[in-house]
């Protein structure tokens, strides 16, 4: 999958289920169940045990796009890819990943938070700016920072909500990722995994409206 291919799938789907630091058994059984809800673009973060075996496991089936997150080396990002991933997530903007994704060809994520910061990302090839960690009112920021960059693609993760979601979106992001929102960590410890599908299902209809939405060129 393409950068170019990755960004078609996160507008039609707008939304990242993002699993990190469960035990492996738990982490396949938790993301099955927001699978099972609809979410179809996933990422395992390397934080998390046996992440390497969930990104090829999950990246067999065609109608999944998974991802790596937290990736901080050169070497976490070469596994990933021999893993299967087909995009890559940092919390930080490392000019060295971004350069290593492009040339690979796969998406690439890096963190930002200041306006210098996601512009820098931008200019350096990233595919998306992953909006981390996020202000206390997302989509006042987002709007804000689009006003005089309306090129950059961003992607809050950190902080998005189901209560907050869709103004996010509407405020011009190309997508959200949903972490503790979505996989709540005592659910996924007691294996109340019915709880996080119901949970997935009202996510994904709150932002039903945005989804399926044509890229720009």
């Amino acid at each position: 999958m393409t950068p170019e291919s990755f960004l078609d799938a996160l507008y039609r789907h707008r939304a990242v289920a993002i699993l990190r630091g469960q035990h492996t058994g738990r982490a396949a059984a938790a993301m099955e169940a927001a699978v099972g809800a609809g979410f179809r673009v996933l990422e395992f973060t390397l934080s998390t045990p046996g992440a390497y075996d969930l990104i090829a496991e999950f990246s067999r089936r065609q109608d999944l796009v998974v991802g790596a997150g937290t990736v901080l080396d050169l070497a976490g990002l070469e596994a990933a890819v021999g893993a299967g991933a087909k995009f890559l997530v940092s919390p930080v903007y490392d000019r060295a990943i971004v350069s290593a994704a492009r040339e690979l060809d796969v998406a690439v994520l890096p963190g930002c938070f200041s306006p210098t910061e996601l512009l820098q990302a931008h200019r350096a090839g990233a595919t998306c700016q992953k909006l981390f960690p996020s202000p206390g009112d997302i989509a006042a920021y987002v709007r804000s920072v689009l006003g005089p960059l309306p090129f950059l693609r961003i992607v809050p993760t950190n902080g998005v909500t189901e209560a907050n979601a869709p103004e996010v979106l509407a405020a011009g992001a190309v997508g959200v990722g949903f972490t503790t929102s979505l996989f709540d960590p005592s659910e996924v410890e007691f294996r109340r995994f019915d709880r996080i599908n119901e949970r997935a299902h009202r996510l994904l209809a709150g932002i039903k409206h945005f989804t399926d939405a044509a890229r720009p060129k």
